[in-house]
Parts: C-alpha cells; structure tokens; sequence
C-alpha cells in the first residue's frame, strides 16, 4: 500500500500543499485502505489550469479520432478488468461478481461513447434567403468538472469521463472520498492507452472542502454531479450564479408497485433485487412498495420470506455487503428508529449486523417496515440503504397516486398482466424512468437516465443524450455569391 494517493494534475501525481490527508476505511473491515490527499482550492485551481491547458490541443483533433482513443482506453479497462473489480471490491465492500459485472458494464459504456466520436452530428436546413446555407456544429464547453457518487464506482467514472471528453472537452474529476483507488486506477490505464496528460485530471478530497472548491472554480464550463439533492442545491446556488452549464443526476424515492393481476413470484424476485441489492446503494432502488390490497397479504408474505434469506457478506454468495461507511449507517439506523417510534413495525433488518467477520463493518441487514405514514421521514427521504417500506393500496388508481406522492421522480416500476393498465402507469407516473415487470433499476450505455422534480434538473446521461450536458450548439450561417463562381 502506497504511503498517501495523491491527485493526477496535468499527468503528475501531486499530494495536497498542506500535506493533510485523510484516511479511507474498507466497508467491510473498519480498516485502513488507504491515506488520501486532502486537497482543497490550492489543487481544484490547479486542477482546472492543468485541465484548462490541455484542452485546445485535445478539441483539435478531429472527434473520430479522439474517439479512437476512448475506445483504447475501454479497451485497456477490459484488459484488466480483474484487476480494476478487486480495487471496487476493496473500497465498497461488494462481490468480486458484483464489483467485475460493474466493471464490464464501464466498458460498454466506452465503447458507446467512444463511438459517439463519428457521430457528433450536427444538422443542415434551409434558408429563407437565397445564396445561404444554414447548419448548426456541436462545440466542446471546455473544462468539465466531473463530481461522482461511490456506490457504483467505476461506472460512475465511466459515465461522466467518456462523454465529456468524446466531446472535446478536457475533466477534472472528483473522485469520492469513499472510492479514490477505482478514479486513480481508471486514469492510470488511460494515461497508458495513449490519453494525453491533462485531459483527465483527478482531484481527492473530501466533498465539502475539494468538491466545494472545484464548484467554485470560475474556470469550470460545465459541472456533472451525480449526489444528493441537498448538494445539488448547493451547486446550483454557487456555480448557476455565474451562469455554468450544470447537469445533476440526483436522488430518488422510488416506487414498485404491484398490482393485483401481477405474477407474484416475479414481482418479489424484483422488488428484492430493487430494494437490496447493491446494498440499496442505488438512486434508483426501490424502497417504497406500493401492493394492491387484494395481493397485499400474499405479497407480503413472500417478500418477507426472500428478505429475511438474503445473505449479507462480501463473498460471490452473498446477496450484497455492507453499506459504504459509519456515518452512513448510523443516519440509516437513526430513520429506522425514528420510524419504529412514529408507530410503524420493523418486520425483518434494522440493526446492525454482526458476527461472520462482520463486526467492524457496515453491515445492514435487508430491512422492511410496514405502517409507515406516507409523511413520514423514512417515506420521504432517501436512505441509500438496504431499507424498503411495505405500502397497502385500495386499488390501482391509488397506487399510482400514492407513487406520485413524492419529492422525487427517479425510476418507478409496476408489475401487472395488463398491458391497458401498464400503459397507463407509465403514462401517469412522474418518473424519468418507467419500467413494466422488472425492477427500478437497470441501464444501458445508449438509454438516458435522470429525474424529475427533485432528482434532476432536465438534461440525461448516458446515452446520446449526454452529448448535450458537454457540448453548445453553435449555428452558422454561410453565404456565397454565384457570380463569383
């Protein structure tokens, strides 16, 4: 283990100025991982300048070709694939199953992105006026700040750096706290597959002292944060003042619902992949379980059974592992308790698990309560967590209400044999992603994702969605004379 993981500025490893670092805990063992720069407005400005630099040279060349590059870079992250999945397995806690299956995931996104680099189109119409050509280009921003979650940590990477820097654009990348090996390793093989130095910057610290900084950064074009809303706020209050391009991609609330005509069987397989897996460490997990009163019982039932058998470790038989660190648990725990004395019953989980090996870890059992008020904190906000809350509805009209009854309009799913009723779901939920018979989450590199009211703020990643986050239009207008011809 290294001494201290410094930035990547301008392809040099740098520690803070100060020398000040912080230590990062693994999830599973309560041990030391790794020391970390604690870097502050000292290196974010230094990280934007180095950025800032490198960035004409690299929207110079022709998009294809930087597309040529990205596509050496996925190709590098596949090559080592096993070893990027242990780093993920080390910093979060999760399977070597899980923490390669996100790192496959990664790739394809790369090699979806890099592939963007022949098809940033613009478009061509006409003109009122004679002698004209009309057209609109797409133009890199310039410098992106990159500011990414831990909870899929190399995904999370992926879905950022590719399309910002297929774009044209050169990135300062925040890594979580929680997560600095997986950035570090991510930019290490790309500086090996040929990235230039400077393109892709890694800044280390923590949220409210490097990430705060590099928000304020006027030399920052656009901002990509994927977080909690409460940041969000913040991001946008400080960098919209001055008018920055901003993209959030931020929590959610999300509801699963059953209805009274669903296959029971796959609608629990899906509810406790929704809520648990991953450790509930998902925007788009599900924790609001919305059932029909004719199926509630029945459902019930069921679901508990598979909740109360989920396997909590860090081993490829385990249904998912601990939660990413101390402070995280312990506001989990805190709502649970809140909740269990506002009157609602805690019907499996809640406390924190021991034993196993598990004793300095973050471990949470899966969770489910029921009789919660729909107004009450665990109903309304996000957990991030191993925690669902069992909801009883009249019918499907108030299922659909009760769905909507939130701050957040993340993911939504409903389970129903009727394509009538699917259809209005997804007609009637205020949700940026809907889903029929499956669960809340799930992506793919050419599909958007993102969120209304307090899950985002209007534009979409991945996807060729994303090209809009980190480019500007530009329209031009060329006239010719053709007596000069």
């Amino acid at each position: 283990m290294k001494d201290c993981l410094g930035n990547v500025i301008g392809g040099e490893e740098v520690l803070a100025a100060s020398g000040a670092t912080f230590e990062k805990l693994g999830p599973a063992t309560g041990e030391v991982v790794c020391r970390v720069a604690r870097s502050g407005p000292v290196e974010a400005a230094a990280a934007v300048a180095a950025a800032a630099a490198a960035q004409p040279a690299w929207a110079a060349l022709p998009a294809a070709r930087r597309g040529e590059i990205l596509f050496k870079v996925a190709e590098a992250l596949e090559a080592r694939a096993a070893e990027m999945a242990q780093v993920v397995h080390a910093e979060t806690g999760k399977s070597l199953k899980d923490a390669l299956g996100e790192t496959l995931g990664a790739v394809a996104l790369g090699k979806f992105m890099a592939g963007e680099g022949r098809r940033l189109y613009g478009r061509t119409t006409t003109s009122a006026l004679d002698n004209r050509q009309a057209m609109t280009v797409l133009r890199p921003v310039g410098v992106a700040a990159l500011i990414i979650a831990a909870n899929t940590p190399v995904a999370n990477v992926a879905w950022k750096v590719f399309p910002a820097l297929v774009c044209g654009n050169a990135a300062v990348l925040k890594a979580s706290e929680d997560t600095p090996r997986t950035a570090s390793l991510f930019a290490a093989m790309a500086r090996e597959a040929g990235l230039p130095p400077g393109v892709l910057n890694i800044l280390h610290g923590l949220g409210a002292e490097a990430g705060a900084a590099l928000v304020r950064e006027p030399g920052v074009g656009v901002i990509s944060f994927t977080g909690s809303t409460a940041v969000g706020r913040f991001i946008m209050e400080t960098a919209g003042a001055r008018l920055t391009k901003i993209f959030l991609e931020l929590g959610g609330k999300n509801p699963f619902v059953v209805c009274d005509d669903a296959d029971l069987d796959l609608a629990v397989r899906w509810a406790a992949l929704s809520a648990f897996s991953n450790a509930g460490q998902r925007c788009a997990s599900a924790s609001r379980i919305i059932v029909c009163a004719g199926v509630y019982d029945a459902f019930r039932e069921r679901f508990l059974a598979v909740a109360k058998a989920q396997k909590v470790g860090t081993s490829d038989a385990d249904d998912f592992g601990p939660v990413i660190n101390a402070r995280q648990l312990a506001n989990m725990l805190a709502v649970v308790d809140q909740a269990r004395a506002d009157g609602a019953k805690v019907l499996c989980g809640g406390e924190r698990l021991t034993g196993q090996g598990r004793d300095n870890g973050f471990f949470l059992g899966a969770t489910v309560l029921e009789g919660a008020g729909p107004d009450q904190p665990i109903s309304r906000q996000e957990l991030f967590g191993p925690i669902c809350c069992l909801y009883r509805a009249q019918d499907f009209q108030h299922a659909l209400a009760l769905a909507n009854d939130c701050d957040y309009g993340l993911t939504a799913c409903v389970h129903t044999a009727s394509l009538h009723r699917a259809q209005e779901f997804v007609r009637g939920i205020q949700a940026g992603v809907a889903v029929v018979n499956a669960g809340t989450y799930g992506s793919e590199p050419h599909m958007p994702f993102g969120g209304l009211k307090n899950s985002g703020n209007g534009l979409r990643e991945p996807g060729t969605e994303a090209l809009a986050v980190y480019t500007e239009t530009q329209t031009v207008y060329i006239h010719h004379n053709p007596d000069a011809a």
